[in-house]
Order: C-alpha cells, then structure tokens, then sequence
C-alpha cells in the first residue's frame, strides 16, 4: 500500500517516551491552526507525539488509502522521535515559535534525514549531505519535517505528476489535479495531513495549488527567502514559500523563514532591512483605504472562464465593501501568455543549475542531467520535451536570445512599477488561475497568471476565493483563489490585505475526501 512511503509500521512502533496529553475529548487536528496547537500543547490538551501521530494516521488513511491522493512523496522516520523530545522539554514552546509545528515539505527542499527527489525515479534515494538554508531555519525556530510531498517532477509544470510519486488527486474534486507544481504539499495541507507546509514557485507552482486546494500560498519577494539546498529551476524567476490554510499560519512561517544566507548572494538584497513582525499586520480593517489595481488583462473572456470569473466578481464586491478602492487596470503588457512565450528563461537556465545542483549530492545516481535523460527514468509525457531542449542548450546562458529575454524581464519589471506608483496602488488583484484545475490525464494547466510575479520578482499571495459551482465529483466545487501582487518587501502589507479579506469571508473549506478518523465521508 505504501509503496513509496518509508515504511509506516517503523515510525508507529517507536515506544511513547513523553508524558501523555491529559485525558480528555479529541483534540480537532482538521483545520487546526499553530495558535490553535500551541494553546492545546500548553493547556496539556494533547502531547507532541499525538498531534504527529494523528498527522500519520491521515497520511495512511487517505493518502495510499481512501482517496488515494498520493500527496505523500516519503515520511519521516524520525518525526516521532523529534514530537517525543519535544514532549520531553516543554520549555521550547515559549522559546520557538513553530515548536511542535508538524510540516509536509515539497520534495525539493534539502533534508537531512530523507532523500531529495524531486519526485524523479532517477534520483531515488539521493540524500544530501545538510538541510536546505530554509529547513534549517525552521527546525531552528521548532517545526518538525513531517514528510516529503509529491511534486510535479523538478518542478516542471502545473498538474503535479511524477515518476517516483505518481499523479497527485486534487481533495476536492478526486477527477482533477491539484494545480502545481507543488501540489503534494497542496493536495496535503488542504486535506489536513499536515499543519502546513512549503513549495517552491518559478512562474505559478506556490500558487496554483493555493488557489486548487482553498489554501493560502505566499510567494514572497525574491532574496527575502534563501534558495540554498533547494532544486533549482531559474537563478531569475525561482523562489519559494510556504502553503498554509490561513493568512496568519503563512506569516508564521514566512517569518521563520526569511534571512540573509552568505550562500545565496540574492539574499544581500535583504540587508540592512529590519525583521518585520509579519503577525502585526495582520488587522482585519486593513483593506480600508487600500487602492487595488484590478488587471483586466488577466481575466478570460470564454466559456471556460466563466466559473472564474464569477467568483472573482464576488471576491472583488468583497473587496470594495471592506473598503478598498478597486482600480482598473487596462494594459496589454500583462498578458501573460505573451509574458511566458517572450520572456521566461527556465530552458536557458535550467542545465546549468541543475548540473551544479547534482554535483553536491554525494550519492546522487546521476550527476548531470544528460544522464538522467539517458537514463529515461523520469515521466516522459510530462518532461521529455523541457529536458531534451534545456539539454540541447550548448550554454544557454550565453545565447543572444537568452540576453534579450533579460532585457525584457528588465523593462517588464520597471513597467510594473510604474504601474504601481501612477495609480498609486497597494497590490494588483487578479485570478491566478483563469480556469478550474484541468481533469487528471491532462498535462498542461493553461490560463495561468503566477508569471507576472515570476518575471518581476515581485511577492504575491494567493488567498481562497471561493468553489465553483458543485457537481458530482467536487461537492463543495473546486477551489479558485485570488491572487494579490505587491510591490517588493511589501509581505507585510500584502499579509493584511489578505488577512482582512480572510476574515471578511471565511470561504476556506476542508474537503469532503478526507473527514475526521472515525467519521464517514459523505
């Protein structure tokens, strides 16, 4: 049943060595929040080692089993253990901010403790020497590594299917994908099998399992998070982030996460800029005065995009209610289909990274990617064409086009700015998503909008704005979020706005696939 999941009968078995929580009624873990959980762990409401067990009883209900979601890429043998020493020195609670903090991290985030993947059977069992920069950081602020989701395979396009993982099920609607290209982590937070968790982002992949999943995804400003230890796709559009159910469990974990690294030069951008407190941001009156730039350019105009369109219509009328000043923004630059074909550089720079990548695993089974090709272990469907053209790339750094494609990006970033200042806005608002997640067998999301952030380096979060219409494989309807794009170092008050939309709304939902243990799904 577990066929890639380290061996649960492993981790059950480690002998409780914690003082258990008090006998009492179930604590809730579906929808539970890290406020919620740290009041339960200090009222004596429930033990460490029973919160990530509860979290492992999930996994092995519902990902492998039930509605196979196949969110899961590996857990962790260790997590047990890490919940009973937690268990043991409960002084941490008040000294780390995610202590007892139970994470699902997308499979190409560096880890101690477990292979790194990428979701790719060529790279079974490569294990890195050291965690990523943003692992450690948030182990050091008390989270544990709960598991490893599934992915889209290195990270590479919208429908989260991999080789090693297989085809993540979207909670919602069990037919479709979970949108991606994290969409372990998606699939996994939004069917509460984790507390949290975390994705990377090149044009969409934070966000459109965000918006798929009714979660928050938060991409912040590129070099505010370091990429050390992480797959790299693109020196120029990648960042990473994390993927919660709600506003302030994002900032939680952005602020754990944020940090000058020496070994990720982008991260200089960030010195001499003080810590923000993420969490005082977050006020539920802060949409009152905001001027939100409406960008029509990035909404559908056919029948596909009506279900869209008419949440986003509601989510817009909810905005101005709130007190927000929507701003129409009528300009073709934002196209975004225009914007991937003219200016995204993943083929270019691809290679280039990814060979240095694999060069510091120390058992990696391949260490270029002309050997994983050669291998053919990988999803060939899904990758083949975007490996054999970044492979064919002599030195794709140094082509012409590559150059020009930087000039673009360049001008493309000023032009937004521009934007912000003329109109004087708070954020941009637009569907990062045009039309529902595509049904599984389809390899290919289209209509997506993540690249706007992508190329500027801009942050953007993505917050639930509704389900369309229900049906007989989505209950509830399948998730559609709104995306809100702000200036860069803006997190803060791109936190607020989606906090006060959060509170005024309240449409997050969990799915109907996977109720609480013991429970009958509907």
């Amino acid at each position: 049943m577990f066929r890639h999941l380290t061996t649960l009968s492993t981790v059950v078995a480690i002998a409780v060595l914690g003082p258990p929580a008090r006998a009492q009624e179930r604590f809730p873990v579906e929808e539970a929040t890290i406020a919620g959980v740290r009041e339960a762990l200090a009222a004596g409401r429930i033990s460490c080692r029973d919160l990530v067990q509860t979290y492992l009883d999930r996994i092995a209900a519902y990902d492998q089993a039930g509605p196979k979601l196949a969110a899961i890429r590996a857990v962790n043998p260790q997590a047990l253990r890490q919940a009973e020493a937690f268990d043991r020195d409960r002084g941490r609670l008040a000294a780390q901010p995610l202590a007892c903090v139970p994470l699902v991290l997308k499979d190409n985030y560096n880890t101690a403790e477990l292979p790194t993947t990428g979701g790719s059977a060529s790279l079974a069992g490569a294990q890195p020497a050291k965690d990523a920069f943003a692992v450690a950081k948030l182990r050091e602020a008390g989270a544990i590594v709960l598991a490893k989701a599934n992915l889209q395979e290195f990270a590479q396009g919208g429908v989260s299917v991999s080789s090693l993982g297989g085809q993540v099920r979207n909670p919602y609607d069990l037919t479709r994908t979970p949108g991606g290209s994290s969409g372990g982590t998606g699939a996994a937070v939004a069917a509460n099998l984790a507390l949290a968790g975390t994705g990377t982002d090149t044009v969409n992949s934070i966000r459109s399992p965000a918006s798929a999943n009714s979660l928050v995804g938060l991409r912040p400003t590129q070099g505010l998070i370091s990429l050390s230890g992480i797959m790299p796709v693109s020196k120029t559009q990648d960042a990473i982030g994390p993927i919660t159910r709600t506003v302030s469990d994002a900032a939680a974990l952005l602020q754990a996460m944020a940090g000058q690294d020496p070994d990720d030069p982008l991260t200089a951008a960030s010195a001499g800029r003080p810590p923000e407190d993420y969490a005082a941001s977050l006020k539920p009156d802060a949409l009152r005065g905001a001027r939100l730039g409406v960008v029509k350019a990035l909404f559908g105009t056919k029948p596909e995009h009506a279900e869209v369109n008419r949440v986003m219509e509601q989510a817009l009328d909810v905005l101005a209610k709130a007190g927000a000043t929507l701003v129409p923004i009528e300009d073709p630059a934002f196209e975004a289909n225009r914007l991937n074909a003219e200016n995204d550089v993943q083929t270019y720079e691809f290679k280039a990274l990814f060979n240095q990548y694999l060069a510091a695993i120390p058992n990696a089974p391949h260490k270029d990617l002309a050997g994983i090709i050669a291998s053919g272990q990988f999803h060939k469907a899904a990758l083949e064409k975007f490996l054999t053209g970044a492979e064919a790339r002599q030195d794709g750094m140094a082509e012409p086009d590559y150059r020009a494609r930087l000039g673009r990006i360049a001008a493309f970033k000023a032009h937004v700015a521009a934007v912000f200042d003329a109109e004087r806005l708070d954020a941009l608002v637009y569907p990062l998503q045009k039309r529902l997640v595509v049904p599984i067998g389809e390899l290919n999301q289209a209509d997506r909008n993540g690249i706007v952030a992508g190329l500027t380096g801009f942050p953007a979060i993505d917050v639930p704005a509704g389900f369309s219409a229900p049906s007989e494989t989505a209950p509830l309807g399948v998730p559609i979020g709104l995306d809100l794009l702000g200036r860069p170092w803006s997190e803060g008050r791109l936190l607020g706005l989606a906090y006060a939309f959060e509170q005024a709304t309240k449409l997050r939902r969990p799915p109907a696939s996977a109720p609480p243990l013991g429970s009958s799904a509907p």
